[in-house]
C-alpha cells in the first residue's frame, strides 16, 4: 500500500486529492494546523476511526512554519509521495500579509523539501505552483517556457518555491515536480475567493438574504477549471518516471464579468441590479489575463479536463442554493421558537 503525505489537506485541493488517493488504495496522511475551532469540514465525510485497523486516513498536527515538526512527520511516515498544497493562497491578502505569505509559501516549501531530502529521498514530491507566476504575462497563452513576472507577494513566494523545487531535483536528484495550476474552482472553494464569493452571494440574493455584492476588477480574465479535474493531474504528475513541470489549464479564458453573468443568468436575475465595485477589493498591481497552454500535460500525462466552464458555474450555484435554503430554514425555525 502506497503512503502519501499531504500538506493543506483541509483545503479545496487537499480534500479532492485525499478522495482520489483513498479511491486508489493509498494510506493518506494529512498535516493540519491546530485551531480552537474545527477546520476539517471539507474532509469530514472521509473520516475514519484511526484506531480501526482498516483506517487509511490519518491527520497530524503540524505547520509549514515548523520545520522540526515536518521532519518528524516525514521521518515517521516515510511516504512514497508528498504533495505540498499548503499555503496562504489568497492573492489580495498577500499584500496585507507579505511576511506571513513568504514564510508559509516560500520557506514552508523549503522546510518540506529539506525533510524529504533527509528522511524520504526516494519519495516523489509535488509542489503546488500557480498561474500567478506569470503575472504580467509576456505571451498568450502561457506555457512551461513562458517567463515569469509575478505581481503579488503571493506570486513572488510561489516563484521561490517553484525554483527551489527545480533546484532540489537538479542538485539532489529528487523526484520533484511542479504543477503550474491555473485557476480551479469548486463548491469547496473558500468563500473569500471571487468565484465562490459570487455564487454564494447570488444564491443568498435569490432568497432575499442579501441585497448587494461588492467586487473589485470585473475585467480580469482567468482560465477557470474544476478542482476535481486538476487534482487528477497532480497525481498523474507524480506517476511519471521522470519528474518535470507542467501547466495544468483548460485552454479557455473567461472574465469575472462573464462568471457573474452566467451565475445570475442561472438564477434568472440581472446581476447589474446587485453588483457594486469597491476599490478595497482591487489589487495594487493587477493581473489582467491568464490563459494556459496544457499541451504538454495532454501529451505526456494523457490529462484533459472533463468539466466545462458552464458546468462548473452550474455546479457551484446549485451547491450554494442549497446552503441558502438551509439558511432560510434555520431562520424560519429560529423565528418559530422566538415568536411561537
Amino acid at each position: 500500500m502506497k503512503k502519501a503525505f499531504v500538506t493543506g489537506i483541509t483545503g479545496q485541493d487537499g480534500s479532492y486529492l485525499a478522495e482520489l488517493l483513498l479511491e486508489k488504495g493509498y494510506e493518506v496522511h494529512g498535516m493540519i494546523r491546530r485551531s480552537s475551532s474545527f477546520n476539517t469540514a471539507r474532509i469530514d465525510h472521509l473520516y475514519q476511526d484511526p484506531h480501526d485497523p482498516r483506517a487509511r486516513l490519518f491527520l497530524h498536527y503540524g505547520d509549514l512554519m515548523d520545520g522540526v515538526r515536518i521532519q518528524e512527520l516525514i521521518a515517521g511516515i516515510k511516504p512514497d509521495e508528498v504533495y505540498n498544497l499548503g499555503a496562504q493562497s489568497h492573492v489580495r491578502v498577500s499584500f496585507d500579509e507579505p511576511e506571513y505569505t513568504a514564510n508559509t509559501d516560500a520557506l514552508g516549501t523549503l522546510r518540506v523539501l529539506e525533510a524529504v531530502r533527509i528522511y524520504a529521498p526516494d519519495a516523489r514530491f509535488y509542489q503546488a505552483s500557480t498561474s500567478e507566476l506569470y503575472g504580467k504575462a509576456r505571451e498568450v497563452p502561457q506555457s512551461e517556457k513562458t517567463p515569469f513576472h509575478p505581481r503579488s507577494p503571493y506570486a513572488c513566494a510561489k516563484a521561490f518555491a517553484y525554483y527551489l523545487t527545480v533546484n532540489y531535483r537538479e542538485a539532489y536528484g529528487l523526484h520533484a515536480s511542479n504543477g503550474i495550476l491555473f485557476n480551479h474552482e469548486s463548491p469547496r472553494r473558500g468563500e473569500t475567493f471571487v468565484t465562490r464569493k459570487i455564487t454564494r452571494a447570488a444564491a443568498r440574493i435569490k432568497f432575499g438574504l442579501q441585497k448587494k455584492l461588492f467586487l473589485g476588477n470585473l475585467d480580469a480574465k482567468r482560465d477557470w477549471g474544476f478542482a476535481g479535474d486538476f487534482v487528477r493531474a497532480m497525481w498523474l504528475i507524480t506517476q511519471r518516471d521522470v519528474p518535470d513541470d507542467y501547466v495544468i489549464a483548460t485552454g479557455e479564458t473567461h472574465s469575472v464579468h462573464e462568471f457573474l453573468e452566467k451565475t445570475f443568468e442561472i438564477l434568472d436575475l440581472d446581476w447589474r441590479e446587485f453588483i457594486e465595485q469597491d476599490a478595497k477589493y482591487m489589487r495594487p498591481s493587477e493581473v489582467d489575463l491568464l490563459l494556459g497552454d496544457p499541451t504538454l500535460a495532454k501529451e505526456k500525462l494523457g490529462w484533459t479536463p472533463e468539466v466545462s466552464f458552464e458546468q462548473l458555474v452550474a455546479m457551484m450555484v446549485e451547491h450554494d442554493l442549497e446552503l441558502a435554503r438551509q439558511e432560510m430554514d434555520k431562520g424560519a425555525l429560529r423565528d418559530q421558537h422566538m415568536f411561537g
